[in-house]
């Protein structure tokens, strides 16, 4: 990858990172959900006041990660010189790619279009704190939305997580000194755990056995790729600080 188009991948994913984690500002400013018990995307349900500031975030969110995904694979799709690459398949050598990380990048293009199309399928009220939503969502009666939100948010969850393995031993492959190497297993390893939770508190909620700190370990969960989409960014950056030098 060329030191101008590892330079803008970063950029692009630093920021879709940043726009990621919006949902922060609910510790700034009154939203009326607790953020323990309530799916982060209540945020930005449509009958929340400040739903149209988070649906835009993660609009914004979406559209920097896929236009940062989509700029790494064009970097990582050119052929080398030579067609050469450090620690990669027979494929890798002879083509000059890494299917680790061709695949990484698709992954995560996914996950920032399944995150657009998140922003653009709210739900209409927010079932963990509204009796009278949870009911009319048991019972089929709430818009089409929130079933299309309930798939493009799996289909979010699973680019990110598919990217967030390929990529982090596409740079293990590449570079052990390299800041994702070093960090991305542990954060891999923290993300499956939060997710396991998650979908754990999710099924209880379903079974009206309570909400498990369903929202925490959501929240965790997202804090999680945004910090991993940091840490891939902050490795692109000193991948072109070193190409240069």
């Amino acid at each position: 990858m060329s030191r101008s188009v590892a330079r803008t991948a970063a950029a692009l994913l630093a920021l879709g990172a940043l726009a990621y984690t919006a949902w922060v500002l609910e510790v700034l400013v009154r939203t009326g959900l607790d953020p323990v018990r309530t799916y982060v995307s209540e945020l930005a349900a449509a009958d929340q006041p400040l739903g149209g500031l988070f649906r835009a975030t993660d609009l914004t969110a979406g559209f920097l990660v896929l236009a940062g995904a989509l700029t790494g694979l064009a970097g990582t799709w050119r052929r080398r010189p030579g067609g050469r690459t450090s620690r990669t398949s027979r494929t890798s050598r002879t083509t000059g790619r890494d299917p680790w990380a061709v695949g990484g990048w698709i992954a995560l293009a996914v996950f920032g279009a399944a995150t657009v199309a998140d922003s653009r399928l709210p739900l209409s009220c927010a079932p963990t704190v509204d009796p009278v939503c949870a009911a009319r969502e048991t019972a089929g009666l709430v818009p089409a939305t929130h079933a299309a939100h309930a798939v493009s948010s799996s289909l979010a969850m699973t680019g990110a997580l598919a990217a967030l393995v390929a990529l982090t031993v596409a740079a293990r492959r590449h570079d052990r000194r390299s800041p994702l190497a070093r960090t991305g297993p542990a954060l891999v390893a923290l993300e499956f755990a939060a997710t396991a939770w998650t979908l754990a508190a999710v099924a209880a909620f379903e079974a009206g056995k309570g909400v498990w700190a369903l929202g925490a370990g959501q929240r965790l969960q997202v804090l999680l790729v945004a910090a991993w989409l940091a840490v891939l960014a902050h490795s692109l950056a000193t991948d072109g600080r070193e190409g240069r030098r």
